[in-house]
């Protein structure tokens, strides 16, 4: 469930109705609902409940804005992040240090010294390699810094391939045939704290028997590891749960993957921790657009060009991915179109032959579920400037990221004299 619903023929967020959000602010234009941000955080929480002292960290990639971190920071959640930038982010929110999980696979040396410093929770290693750069860094600064071994299990999340991270051939994590083996010279490290297993599979599940399969290997990758006389007290199980982008689509519930978990991790004896990102913001956003004009070309239908472009919204250029795009102010007609944006490719579509609500020049409409690697994943293509987005609470909104002009944008730039 979210909060953008409609209110005597218009589309609202919350108590606001969209078209004063246009007014005020301009298009396009992200905005992003308060009370479904706080539902989502407590309905995963609750999803959780069967475990004990299970620990959430929010992945900021999936929406790195500040004022939604300190929303889902309050919450009682804490961040995982895979950059300097994200733990920057999320420490400026308020999110305490010690929430904090830093993974990906290609930390920096800046980096992982700037973890340490902020005295993070725990590093995710991705490789032994990583590990032993790591301790030399945590021996010379007098500290032992608290790690979990990240293994790929080799198990197909049956997503889109471009965010399916846990097969043999993916770039995350060590292969868990050599697992084992890795753990045990880590923790021999006086640098590292060896703590525990980290697995994350892929984005956007919407099955839960491949990570059903992949707890099970870790499950038995634990039993392995004490067999050995290796300490494992921690187990994180990562994110990737999907949420429905069509109105006619179902994904398992928090509820049916949280009583999953607490089935599978039964008798693992180890303090569980969870990345969730899009489940939390996908459904807690959209994307404001208005129509510049429909035109024609041949007999097909018409193409209805918005002001949002790919460079705004990347997901259905990249991963040929689904948006509902509702009219705010819908007069019950119906039409199809093709719905392209105004950048200089082809690949600017954001759906072809879509049956949509009628719109013309002039109209406002949504892209829903964007709340989710929307703004985060924006570029200035096309020398474009970065859209605003907004945040909702009842009756009132903010801007919580202005608007970036392409002018703003230039001078960043340089010439130099000898040009």
């Amino acid at each position: 469930m979210d909060h953008f619903q409609f209110r005597d023929g218009v589309l609202h967020a919350e108590d606001v109705p969209l078209p004063a959000i246009a007014e005020a602010v301009g298009t396009p234009v992200y905005v992003y609902s308060r009370a479904t941000l706080i539902r989502h955080a407590k309905v995963f929480r609750e999803a959780l409940s069967l475990l004990d002292n299970a620990h959430i960290a929010f992945a900021v990639k999936a929406n790195p804005n500040l004022a939604v971190l300190k929303v889902l920071g309050d919450e009682g959640l804490g961040a995982d992040v895979v950059s300097g930038g994200e733990l920057t982010r999320a420490l400026a929110a308020g999110i305490a240090p010690s929430e904090i999980v830093f993974s990906g696979v290609g930390k920096t040396h800046a980096e992982l010294i700037q973890g340490i410093e902020a005295g993070i929770g725990q590093f995710n290693l991705e490789s032994e390699e990583e590990g032993y750069e790591l301790s030399l860094i945590a021996q010379r600064l007098g500290q032992r810094i608290p790690c979990a071994l990240r293994v790929n299990p080799d198990v197909d999340a049956r997503t889109h391939e471009k965010i399916s991270t846990g097969r043999a051939e993916n770039k995350f994590g060590v292969p868990l045939d050599r697992a084992t083996e890795i753990y045990a010279a880590l923790s021999a490290e006086p640098g590292l704290e060896m703590r525990g297993i980290a697995v994350h599979i892929g984005s956007q599940l919407t099955s839960m028997e491949p990570l059903e399969t992949a707890f099970g290997k870790v499950g038995a990758l634990i039993a392995e590891l004490r067999a050995h006389g290796c300490r494992v007290t921690h187990a994180d199980l990562g994110g990737g749960l999907g949420v429905p982008y069509r109105k006619d689509e179902s994904t398992p519930s928090p509820a049916e993957y949280g009583a999953m978990v607490a089935r599978v991790t039964r008798g693992w004896d180890v303090r569980l921790s969870f990345e969730p990102g899009r489940v939390i913001t996908g459904n807690a956003g959209v994307l404001l657009t208005r129509v510049i004009r429909t035109k024609r070309s041949g007999n097909g239908p018409p193409f209805v060009v918005v002001d949002a472009a790919m460079n705004d919204l990347a997901r259905p250029a990249m991963y040929g991915a689904w948006h509902d795009f509702d009219a705010v102010t819908p007069t019950g007609e119906r039409m199809t179109a093709h719905i392209v944006g105004p950048i200089c490719e082809t690949g600017d579509t954001f759906a072809m032959d879509r049956e949509i609500d009628a719109v013309a020049a002039g109209d406002l409409a949504v892209f829903r579920t964007a709340g989710a690697y929307g703004a985060t994943m924006a570029s200035s293509y096309n020398s474009r400037g970065f859209v605003p987005e907004v945040l909702v609470d009842g009756g009132r909104f903010a801007v919580v990221a202005d608007r970036i002009a392409p002018a703003e944008i230039l001078e960043a730039e340089r010439v130099p004299e000898w040009l």
